[in-house]
């Protein structure tokens, strides 16, 4: 067990890497605690569960809306939940959204904490503070950054963890190797996904590793003015497509980060779009999906990376070194107008 501690602004987060939840009751007083959990999650583990106060919410990025926050503080109202309750959200990434916005805005505020049960969530969407949900198609539109108190990795969860989100948490550590890590994007480049799944050591330090990665980028741009931009990498096309096209988290950023290094070659001279293309296959990743280049521009003009005319795009000059470079809308547009319905990487 490994415990790290990484104090922002005006708070701080206290993870708690392979630990079991089993000592969850040394963290926080479990009798005024209330679970927000993902249903599949719930039915796999109910024995952790027993006795506990419990929300279940359902599976699914399309329930991620205003309508389940509503639910939900309805049933804490009706559990009787007070600014004593710690709210503690067990699931992916659609869970801690949700239970960091809860938390946010119930009695303007109370503590919470997160049991990520993902890759995806344990490397990236657990980590930073970002809360929210979406409207329609445009992701997280709506939100907060606020800081949950702790993150508890318990490796346990993975036992039960479908294979689409073993790929799904994988395109959030390659989109780290590209902007942050060399030396992590080559050690990638010589494992695979099946070798992560069998040795447990080695994942877990991936994991660990990845975690404390984006921590530290959070924790010197908290509020995203500076570098914390860059851990958006694959998300704004990725974005665009991820609910038009009802695709995974994942793979929506793997094909936005295929489409980023196009763009970087055009605008930052970048030579290792190969490289990046091959890795994101290797990790059994998609990296194209068809698309209407009209409703994505549509989608895109919404993106909270847009300002005025133009989107600040997150590019790489290199493996292991990005920057955010402001390009206008209508060369975007351009862009991806020409490479519609091109399976540029087949």
């Amino acid at each position: 067990m490994i415990t790290k501690t990484i104090k922002f602004s005006s708070s701080s987060t206290t993870f708690y890497f392979a630990y079991g939840i089993s000592h969850l009751k040394d963290i926080v007083d479990v009798k005024h605690t209330i679970f927000i959990i993902n249903e599949n999650v719930f039915q796999q583990h109910a024995k952790h569960f027993k006795n506990q106060q419990t929300i279940t919410i359902k599976s699914g990025e399309q329930f991620k809306t205003q309508a389940t926050i509503d639910s939900i503080i309805k049933q804490l109202i009706e559990l009787g939940a007070d600014r004593k309750t710690t709210l503690i959200g067990v699931g992916g990434g659609v869970v801690t959204d949700i239970t960091g916005y809860v938390a946010s805005v119930f009695m303007r505020g109370i503590k919470f904490g997160f049991i990520p049960t993902t890759i995806l969530a344990m490397v990236d969407a657990s980590i930073g503070g970002k809360n929210g949900v979406d409207v329609g198609v445009y992701k997280n539109i709506v939100g907060t950054i606020n800081q949950p108190s702790f993150i508890l990795h318990d490796l346990i969860f993975l036992n039960t963890l479908p294979e689409i989100e073993w790929q799904n948490g994988f395109a959030e550590i390659i989109k780290h190797a590209c902007i942050k890590d060399a030396a992590m994007f080559k050690a990638l480049e010589e494992s695979s996904l099946k070798k992560y799944q069998q040795k447990k050591k080695l994942l877990c330090f991936l994991i660990q590793h990845n975690a404390l990665l984006k921590s530290k980028v959070v924790q010197q741009d908290e509020f995203e003015s500076g570098d914390r931009k860059l851990l958006n990498f694959g998300h704004t096309f990725g974005h665009a497509i991820e609910n038009t096209y009802q695709l995974s988290h994942g793979y929506a950023v793997a094909i936005g980060m295929a489409m980023a290094c196009i763009i970087s070659e055009q605008y930052q001279n970048f030579k290792d779009t190969n490289r990046v293309v091959e890795l994101i296959k290797r990790y059994e990743l998609p990296v194209h999906q068809s698309y209407d280049a009209k409703n994505v521009i549509d989608v895109m003009k919404a993106d909270k990376k847009k300002i005025k005319d133009a989107i600040n795009y997150v590019l790489l000059k290199k493996i292991g070194k990005a920057v955010v470079q402001s390009i206008p809308i209508n060369q975007i547009e351009n862009i991806i107008s020409q490479l519609e319905a091109e399976n540029s990487f087949s």
